[in-house]
């Protein structure tokens, strides 16, 4: 591919989303990907919500994009450590998501995540995508936060 098709692909100028994406607000995304999220289960170290797959999530292919996959590993997996007692849920250290399956418009889907460590400073959780009809694994993520200490001042 020429470099001037790879500049188009990325750039995205112009087009018929561009008045769409200037007029989204700030701080969009969480409310996007969770918007019908419902917590089935919560308890100390585990949350075990749902979703059906809305189109306004999915990727070309017509299955729940990687992105929106890797921002409900951000946000579910963060929520989780809210669980365990911490005051914050810190910031993003490192995240890592293995695709595993697709999930299509309208598929029901269960995430489960977990609270594997907790500390002072640090936290580390489990995020698992599953398709409720078949059991599937979708996507595992892992998620490693900081979290920032209060101020003694």
């Amino acid at each position: 591919m020429d470099y001037e098709t790879v500049k188009k692909f990325v750039e995205k100028e112009g087009g018929p989303y561009e008045f769409t994406v200037d007029s989204i607000p700030e701080r969009f995304i969480e409310p996007m990907v969770m918007q019908g999220m419902k917590i089935d289960k919560i308890e100390r170290g585990r949350i075990v919500c749902s979703f059906t797959v809305p189109p306004r999530l999915v990727n070309t292919g017509n299955t729940l994009h990687g992105g929106a996959t890797a921002a409900l590993v951000d946000i579910v997996g963060s929520a989780v450590i809210y669980t365990v007692g911490a005051q914050t849920t810190g910031v993003s250290v490192e995240i890592n998501v293995s695709y595993l399956n697709g999930a299509s418009v309208g598929e029901e889907v269960e995430i489960e995540s977990k609270a594997l460590r907790v500390g002072k400073t640090m936290a580390v959780v489990s995020v698992d995508l599953r398709s409720k009809k078949t059991g599937k694994l979708i996507a595992q993520g892992r998620h490693t936060k900081y979290l920032v200490l209060p101020s003694k001042i």
